[in-house]
């Protein structure tokens, strides 16, 4: 028997998955399973923008790399990866976008007024190195991870032209995501490595990120049986988990990716088994809530980043395989489904996926576009 038909029996016969708090709570709730999403299938042929998208729902281009933000006199930077919205006060909105190149790094910001248009662009970070993807905090700032393993997360204002404070207390290794429990007062990281391992940080004074208590997750129990749960071992900052003593202890995770906190629970990706998680701070409970090994013939591969809109529904980047943006509706049936999918762009990924405070609005980047150099795109439409 193959390992996967094997994986898919086990948890069906396991009385199917009770899976995590909010709205992902639901007894015998099963894996997520491929099926038609909530939007409809895509068009069969892309838009001007390259975009297969579902009816109703349209596409613009915002910005390329190495070219002037149309309506201003900023340069987009290269290799957009994570990224997020934040409100302006005025009925406008900040989309912040990382760069992921090796050596100029840093992050810049989109500043869209209350219908939309572009009227700002600049660099809120500088001087750093493969900035992957990161996480907003409750507080309003955006934290740049720097993907390397001296890499460190960087606290930037994104609603004005800044260089960032580096919290070296949140660890030293190739950071990939953040994501803040303002109820917990604690910080989830992944490290995007195969041996990477899965973090928290607990502030010695909250809000404040310049000193605090650095851990990493020890995993007992079957999460695909939804029987597991965290322990967590205090680890030094100076260095990755994996080069310490507590190495032994400890739990790899293979290729961790984006991380979004929503609802009481924190989720997680690894790329590495193409798998998402989600973690209960409350309760120490750690589930699989999708595995592709499970249903391989599910349209949804090469996990990355990832986000949940305000329907609940999960969204997940594809960084590889056919390019799409997927989605897990938080319905019992729990179906996994693509919302989009971005044509010629071969040997891209999708990175930074975030919607707009009023939820109309869904922006994300192709890194290396159709050319090695990276577009950023919006799209509209009835998102429920």
């Amino acid at each position: 028997m193959q390992r996967r038909n094997f994986l898919r029996l086990t948890a069906m016969s396991s009385g199917l998955l009770v899976l995590g708090p909010g709205f992902w709570r639901s007894a015998y709730a099963a894996p997520s399973r491929p099926g038609p999403g909530p939007y409809g299938a895509l068009s069969g042929t892309p838009d001007a923008q390259g975009l297969r998208l579902p009816a109703g729902f349209t596409s613009r281009i915002l910005a390329r790399t190495n070219e002037v933000v149309p309506g201003t006199n900023y340069s987009w930077h290269g290799s957009p990866d994570g990224g997020t919205c934040f409100a302006t006060g005025d009925g406008g909105w900040v989309y912040t976008s990382n760069s992921e190149l090796p050596l100029l790094g840093g992050a810049s910001a989109l500043r869209f007024d209350g219908g939309g248009g572009v009227v700002g662009a600049y660099r809120i970070l500088g001087g750093t190195i493969a900035n992957c993807a990161g996480g907003p905090t409750p507080w309003g700032t955006w934290l740049s991870c720097e993907e390397w393993d001296g890499g460190h997360v960087w606290e930037c204002n994104p609603l004005n032209p800044s260089q960032g404070l580096r919290r070296a207390a949140l660890g030293t290794f190739a950071h990939e995501a953040v994501a803040v429990d303002p109820v917990g007062r604690r910080l989830y990281l992944t490290e995007d490595r195969p041996h990477g391992r899965f973090y928290r940080f607990t502030p010695a004074q909250w809000p404040s990120l310049a000193s605090g208590t650095l851990e990493a997750a020890r995993l007992s129990g079957n999460a695909l049986e939804g029987t597991a749960s965290f322990r967590w071992v205090k680890v030094s900052a100076s260095s990755p988990a994996w080069v310490q003593f507590e190495r032994f202890v400890t739990t790899a995770f293979d290729g961790g990716e984006g991380c979004w906190y929503d609802s009481g629970t924190v989720y997680f990706t690894t790329k590495g088994d193409n798998r998402v998680w989600a973690h209960t701070p409350s309760t120490g409970q750690v589930e699989i809530l999708y595995d592709d090994n499970l249903f391989p013939d599910s349209p949804l591969h090469g996990v990355d980043n990832v986000t949940v809109s305000r329907s609940g529904d999960l969204y997940v980047a594809e960084d590889g395989d056919d390019l799409q943006l997927c989605l897990i509706t938080p319905q019992p049936e729990r179906i996994v489904s693509p919302f989009l999918q971005l044509q010629g762009h071969a040997g891209s990924e999708l990175t930074g996926p975030a919607f707009s405070p009023d939820g109309h609005r869904l922006y994300f980047s192709s890194q290396r576009g159709t050319d090695g150099q990276g577009v950023t795109f919006e799209v509209s439409g009835p998102f429920r």
